[in-house]
């Protein structure tokens, strides 16, 4: 019976996520912060809770046309060099170095997600 806690706490998260909030959010504190998970563990799980929605929503957008060819050439450098700086920096920095500032952004993305925003006409 271990298990039936995280089960149902991923599968919250991943029904959020359906509905557009920011599930692996919510799956990263879930697990810091009620499973004991440490975070860097946390966040492997997030970043494989996170590439099939993120392929499946590419496969969609492509599907519908939705995807702007110019700009992915130009995003798709850029975006796996910054993410391969990211883990480079994130395994080298000590966990604790890491827990404030990534708290802190956790924090302002609840509250962005909470302000209303402007209508665009």
């Amino acid at each position: 019976m271990k298990w039936m806690i995280p089960f149902l706490c991923g599968l919250a998260c991943g029904t959020v996520s359906a509905w557009g909030v920011g599930g692996g959010t919510l799956l990263l504190l879930v697990m810091t912060l009620f499973l004991d998970v440490p975070q860097r563990t946390a966040q492997g799980i997030n970043l494989l809770f996170f590439l099939p929605t993120a392929f499946s929503a590419l496969l969609l957008h492509a599907k519908n046309g939705c995807l702007h060819t110019p700009t992915l050439k130009a995003a798709i450098p850029a975006a796996a060099a910054a993410a391969l700086a990211g883990s480079l920096v994130a395994t080298a920095l000590d966990v604790e170095l890491l827990r404030r500032p990534f708290g802190i952004y956790l924090l302002a993305s609840g509250v962005l997600l909470l302000w209303p925003r402007k209508k665009q006409k």
